[in-house]
Formats: structure tokens, sequence, C-alpha cells
């Protein structure tokens, strides 16, 4: 869960530049080689810009709260699918390797984490 505390434009790769309300967002992504170390590039300030979520998080975000749940890399997808009905998705964000609209949600705060509970993510201790 990831917080952008004030309203940014903010030029995502290949995507251009796009508008972002301010409020919480939810990314879907799998580590299918190794969820320590991509956990730990996402939190990381200092890195190479390569995909998407590397554009926002770089952007003065705050991550509060990380969910995982283990599984195939298709539960990506059908993760994606399944927030798409509680949450609004940004067009083509995450999502140009597979034939989703997004994987890139916003919504309440609330309506978040209830979709996260109810796909069985659990908290990520750090």
């Amino acid at each position: 869960m990831i917080n952008l505390k004030k309203p940014q434009k903010i030029k995502v790769g290949k995507l251009g530049e796009i508008s972002f309300e301010s409020g919480y967002y939810i990314y879907v992504g799998s580590a299918q080689n190794g969820l320590k170390n991509r956990l730990e590039r996402h939190r990381s300030r200092s890195k190479k810009l390569f995909w998407h979520i590397d554009y926002f998080l770089n952007s003065g975000t705050e991550i509060e709260k990380i969910f995982v749940k283990e599984g195939p890399k298709s539960m990506e997808c059908e993760m994606a699918r399944f927030i798409s009905k509680n949450a609004r998705g940004i067009p083509k964000f995450g999502s140009s390797d597979c034939k989703c609209d997004s994987h890139f949600f916003t919504g309440k705060v609330d309506d978040l984490l209830k979709v996260v509970s109810e796909f069985g993510l659990i908290e990520y201790d750090r």
C-alpha cells in the first residue's frame, strides 16, 4: 500500500506523463526470482528506473504496507482482475507484459484493505 501525499504528474517510462491524485495506491506484481530482493529493490531510492512502479516510487511516495501471497505467476493477473472490481486502475500501468488493463490501482484505503483481505494476502513483516 503506497501513499501519495500530494497530487503529482509523474513521467512513467514509455507511458509518458501521468497525473496522479493524492491518496492510496496498490501495486500487483510477482517476485518469481526472489521476494526479499524484489521488495528491497522497490524500497530503495537509488536504483535504475526500469519498471513502471520504479518511477512512481521514486517520486516522494511512501510504502506503508506490503502484502504478499505465494502462488504461480498467473496469480498476478488473477489478483489484478479481482482488485479491478473494487478500485480504479491506472491504464496500462504495470501490465505491459499481459492483457490486463492495469496492475496499479487507487481507491479508498478501507476498500483497498478489504480487497487485500478478501484475496487472502498477508502483511509482509519487514
